[in-house]
């Protein structure tokens, strides 16, 4: 179901109100923003995602959607809920040892890798980097280890976590989102997905990793260097891009989860299964969602800066 949210017209229409004060010509209130900025009905035009959804950035209010709460694999994406776990235990300063483990648990299911050692000791802070902008599959598999402790109680943290914030159609049995032990048991929904990123964008230290290019971890008495580049292309090439998450899989294929920031107005939104092979198709369409939400309000706040 597709739906326009009340919370835009309500903001689109203060933003005309906004923009009359600052003398654009003719423009009047008005209870409801409809006429003054007309959506397309139909949502964004030539989105090739199975699922997507897109919500206001501060109540994850859901203003258009497909298949909204149909589960599917989300891939790398479940990290997100891996760093919120971690951040919410506190104590991000913590030394934290990469087991031996990590390099069969990659190899078994291809995981990317954020290059880690075994062996080598790095700060909780450090490795949430390692995972969310190089989508560290080892990154993943060590934090589980240290906050579970364990995979099992890592894994249970995650799910219950889940269950708090109230994510129904969202379940994890690996905190990479690999598929393991099978291609759908980690699962989410595009409703649950923009509100399990408001939560995690309310977490200043989540919100200043997923905003960041890269990172650079010099070498120590315990650790080798590490030089990290973010996934999210949108950060790049897209203007207001704050964060958050890339994802890829066979039966995932490539997803995205981003928050965007434009005329004082944050949305959150998610791209699931764009492509079977293109990166890039995820991020065009979230392009084609922000460029069809953003487009009616940026066209009027135009004359301000006139």
């Amino acid at each position: 179901m597709r739906t326009m949210g009340k919370l835009v017209r309500a903001v689109t229409a203060g933003i005309v109100i906004v923009a009359a004060g600052h003398g654009v010509a003719g423009a009047q209130s008005s209870g409801s923003a409809d006429g003054l900025l007309p959506w397309a009905a139909s949502g964004p035009a030539g989105l090739q995602a199975s699922g997507a959804a897109l919500a206001d950035g501060l109540t994850g209010t859901v203003l258009w959607s497909r298949e909204a709460n149909t589960p599917v694999p989300i891939a790398s994406i479940a990290k997100v809920m891996t760093a919120v776990v971690v951040i919410i235990g506190g104590d991000l300063e913590r030394p934290v040892t990469v087991p031996q483990e990590v390099v069969g648990y990659c190899a078994e299911h291809n995981g990317s890798t954020a290059g880690l050692v075994p062996g080598e000791v790095l700060t909780a802070r450090q490795l949430l980097y390692g995972l969310l902008l190089p989508s560290g599959c080892d990154a993943a598999y060590t934090v589980a280890e240290s906050f579970g402790p364990g995979q099992q109680g890592f894994l249970a943290k995650m799910n219950e976590t889940a269950r708090v914030m109230g994510l129904g159609g969202t379940h994890f049995t690996d905190p990479s989102g690999l598929p393991n032990p099978g291609d759908y048991t980690t699962h989410s929904t595009p409703a649950d997905l923009v509100a399990l990123a408001v939560r995690a964008m309310n977490l200043p230290p989540f919100r200043e990793i997923v905003g960041a290019r890269d990172y650079f971890v010099p070498a120590g008495p315990g650790n080798r260097e590490h030089r990290w580049q973010t996934t999210n292309r949108l950060l790049q090439e897209y203007p207001g891009t704050i964060g958050i998450k890339t994802g890829n899989t066979n039966a995932a294929g490539h997803c995205l989860l981003f928050e965007t920031v434009r005329a004082g107005i944050p949305l959150i939104g998610v791209v699931l299964h764009s492509s079977d092979h293109s990166s890039a198709a995820a991020k065009d369409d979230a392009v084609r969602m922000l460029d069809w939400a953003y487009g009616p309000i940026l066209r009027v706040l135009e004359p301000v800066g006139g």
